[in-house]
């Protein structure tokens, strides 16, 4: 896998250390799960998704906990020379004419390569919206691996890594178990939340 701001020799300890002190500064506590640590491969539900500082969290907490998450994509958000620090960033470009869609092409992704976490914000926007996208569902699925529950709780300054789920044939009933987890999570505007059903 390529080298990420999560895995950048020298650099990365550096990073961990800032990322720590301002976690400190801002008073967020960064918890998880012990058994999603010890995984190489899931995918990470990013949520609530409601504010652009959401990801500047989600980075200062990946930094923390040691993780190297990745995000795919369009191949058109990668052009050069702004391509190599959004690779750098985590980013994984996908050429959807080589693909039926961008939940197969993660399938794929996760297929090739032995550790691989992406994390996928399944409200697929900051706004309000009805209920959760559940391509993180089909990709987990597709590719036989767990689903992380991965959050930030603006109200309690906690962010992290909560359980891991396998997803079951049952949609429905997999969403109810993420939206029982989810209900005492809150983002920065509230009124934005997506819940998954």
């Amino acid at each position: 896998m390529q080298t990420t701001i999560f895995n950048t020799p020298i650099i990365t300890p550096f990073l961990r250390l800032i990322a720590k002190l301002l976690l400190k500064l801002h008073g967020w506590n960064i918890v998880a799960d012990e058994q999603a640590m010890k995984l190489k491969k899931y995918v990470l539900i990013a949520a609530p998704h409601t504010s652009n500082w959401d990801g500047y969290i989600f980075i200062l907490a990946a930094l923390k906990l040691g993780i190297n998450p990745h995000w795919m994509g369009k191949d058109k958000l990668f052009p050069f020379p702004l391509g190599r620090v959004v690779r750098w960033f985590g980013g994984i470009p996908v050429d959807r004419s080589k693909a039926n869609n961008l939940v197969d092409a993660t399938i794929n992704q996760y297929n090739a390569h032995e550790e691989l976490i992406i994390g996928i914000p399944p409200e697929g926007t900051r706004g309000k919206g009805e209920r959760w996208k559940t391509g993180f569902y089909h990709i987990a699925r597709g590719a036989s691996i767990p689903v992380a529950c991965g959050f930030v709780d603006f109200p309690n300054k906690m962010a992290g890594i909560g359980p891991v789920m396998e997803m079951s044939d049952d949609l429905e009933a997999d969403l109810k178990r993420l939206g029982a987890f989810y209900a005492g999570k809150a983002g920065k505007h509230q009124n934005d939340y997506t819940p998954p059903i």
